[in-house]
This record gives structure tokens, C-alpha cells and sequence, in this order.
């Protein structure tokens, strides 16, 4: 295993090949999917946090676009939607669209896992509610396998983090239990698959103590994860040298590059509560930093650099091969609702 010095290498970006008009509005914490129907793609961003930052800013608003079109579409309110919901995540696997738990906070500032779990089709504009998470997750890795499967790894489970990686099967409706996230339980961690393998990185840890209260810190590891071919639920763990040390959290993570290389993409090293302020008490900085692993020489490659730095995201999505950011924070915690291109 080889680990080469992570000088970041800026990249100019090109002009996007395709037009993607903005979002409606400013949404960051948002969680994000595409998926095809009939050979049409359609962009959807669920939930999220509007730019007033505060916990009336959050908020169960979606919208979609179909590709082509010039303007996003307002999506149907999800079955359920008296509070808006923040760290939830998606994922699109064949024409559906899956939306797993995330967290409500009131005014006292009090949060509680989800247990709901959706699935939305943009042809019909309909949600089905399907089997809840045994175990609540939020701010949780999604990981869709086999065009079947979606793995939740880790997350915060309404007081603490979790080591737990549930299974749903999308076929069955149905949730098991897979082998266990080996390192610390984090959440805000990012990861991402190629072929069989899964790479998850960094998140938040809870730090105790005898004489004080507990403290998040952030997490800088690297697990790699085989699943057995045979068996969905076992995943060969291994720890992975990190690409530099230096955590990121709330990054999204996809399969750049045909596939061959995961990349994890923005986020922050400063980790922070939802309005973008630090547990340290600091304002957080976004990062443009593209970290690239490359599954078939199991190394990470030096990295790249956007042009504009984004943080807060829960994933993001491809378009015609090339990878877009659905709105998040940039400069000074600023909530965005631009769409971001990522060098590809």
C-alpha cells in the first residue's frame, strides 16, 4: 500500500457541459439523488436547511428537475411533513428514489432521530412509506449496492453514535444487519462504492471524560470494506491510511473517473453544528479539496481542487458523467442554491 505526499493540486474547471439552472432557493444539509425513468433523468433534493440558518429554517421542502427543462419543480410534501428534517439522506437505485430518517430540532434546540424511510418516483410524483430503520439513524453513509441494496453506515442514533451498518433490501422491503463499522462511530462520514468495495472516511466522534461534559472532535480515518459476493451482510473490513490527516467533515463521496477511483469532495475540517458555527465556538471554513482513492492500486492519489469551495452535503449527483453539488454552504457558512460542477 502506497501513500503519496497530498500537495492539493489546483484544477481549472471547464464551463459546465450542461446548463443546470439553480434551485429554487438556498438549501444546504440537503439530501440528494438522481435517477432515470423511461430513459429521462430527474435531480431531487429532499429537506434541508434554508439560508436563515436557525432551527425554524429547517424545513421538509423538495424539489426535482427533470433534465432539459429550465426551472426545478416544487416536489410533493412527503407523507409526513409537519417538521422539516436535517441530515437525512438518498439515494436512487433503478426508478426510485429511497429517503432515509435525518433529525427535527425544536426551539430548546432538542433533536430526534428519524425512524422514516421513503421512497419517491418523479414520473408519479408519489411517496410510498416503506419499512422504518430499525435502529434510527441520522447524518448517516448511504451506500447503494447491486442496484438492490443500500447500506447505512454509522450515524448518530438520538444520543450518541452507532457502529452499526443496517441493510435494507429494496426488493424485499426488508432490514438486516451487516457486519459492523470497525472504527470509531462517527457521524457526518462520507463513502462511497466501486464494484464491491466501499470506502467510508472520517465524521464526528464523542469524546468522554471523567471530570466534564462529553465534546465532539473530528475523526480522521479510513476504513475499506469488501462485501462478500455471496452475502450482502458480511464486509471485510480494513483500516486505510488516511489521504492527509486532516478530517473532513460532511464531504460527498462518489465513483469518479469511470469508477476506478472514489472521491471525497469538500466538506470542512472545522467540525460544526447545523448553522455552520464550529463545537469549537469557530466559524467553519469550506474546503475545495478533492481527496481520490484508487481502488485498483488500493492508494490514494494526489489530490485535486474545485474552484469554489462547498461544505454541508449529503451527497452529490451525475450528469452525463460529470458530478454536480446541489446547493450546501460556501464562504462564511453562506447557504447556496447554486449547482456546483466537480472536476471529472
Amino acid at each position: 500500500m502506497k501513500r503519496i505526499s497530498m500537495l492539493a493540486v489546483a484544477v481549472a474547471l471547464p464551463t459546465m457541459a450542461t446548463s443546470l439552472p439553480p434551485l429554487p432557493e438556498p438549501v444546504a444539509n440537503n439530501a440528494v439523488a438522481t435517477v432515470r425513468v423511461d430513459d429521462q433523468q430527474y435531480l431531487l433534493s429532499f429537506n434541508g436547511l434554508g439560508s436563515g440558518k436557525g432551527y425554524q429554517d429547517v424545513h421538509a421542502r423538495g424539489f426535482g428537475l427533470k433534465l432539459g427543462d429550465n426551472q426545478w419543480q416544487r416536489l410533493p410534501p412527503l407523507p409526513d411533513s409537519r417538521q422539516g428534517r436535517l441530515a437525512s439522506v438518498a439515494v436512487g437505485v433503478g426508478q426510485y428514489a429511497y429517503l432515509f430518517g435525518g433529525y427535527t430540532v425544536e426551539a430548546d434546540h432538542s433533536e430526534v432521530s428519524l425512524p422514516d424511510v421513503y421512497r419517491y418516483q418523479p414520473r408519479t410524483q408519489q411517496y410510498q412509506r416503506l419499512a422504518p430503520m430499525p435502529v434510527p439513524v441520522d447524518d448517516a453513509v448511504a451506500i447503494a449496492y447491486q442496484n438492490r441494496y443500500i447500506y447505512l453506515i454509522s450515524g448518530w442514533h438520538n444520543d450518541g453514535n452507532v457502529n452499526l451498518v443496517q441493510l435494507y433490501d429494496s426488493h424485499r422491503d426488508q432490514w438486516s444487519q451487516a457486519s459492523p463499522f470497525p472504527g470509531k462511530p462517527v457521524f457526518g462520514a462520507a463513502g462511497a462504492l466501486s464494484g464491491h468495495s466501499m470506502v467510508v472516511c472520517d465524521g464526528v466522534k464523542v469524546d468522554y471524560f471523567a471530570d466534564k461534559r462529553r465534546k465532539f472532535s473530528d475523526e480522521a480515518a479510513c476504513y475499506r470494506g469488501e462485501i462478500d459476493v455471496d452475502n450482502p451482510n458480511r464486509i471485510d473490513w480494513r483500516v486505510l491510511p488516511h489521504p492527509d490527516g486532516n478530517s473532513h467533515y460532511r464531504m460527498a463521496a462518489v465513483a469518479g473517473h469511470q469508477g476506478q477511483q472514489l472521491w471525497f469532495i469538500g466538506g470542512s475540517d472545522n467540525p460544526y453544528n447545523y448553522d455552520g458555527i464550529g463545537y469549537n465556538g469557530q466559524p467553519s471554513a469550506a474546503s475545495a479539496r478533492i481527496a481520490r482513492f484508487d481502488v485498483g492500486a488500493n492508494q490514494w492519489l494526489e489530490p485535486l481542487k474545485m474552484n469554489r469551495a462547498v461544505m454541508d452535503l449529503r451527497g452529490a449527483v451525475d450528469v452525463a458523467g460529470r458530478w454536480y453539488l446541489l446547493g450546501g454552504m460556501g464562504a462564511n457558512q453562506t447557504v447556496l442554491a447554486d449547482i456546483t460542477p466537480v472536476k471529472e
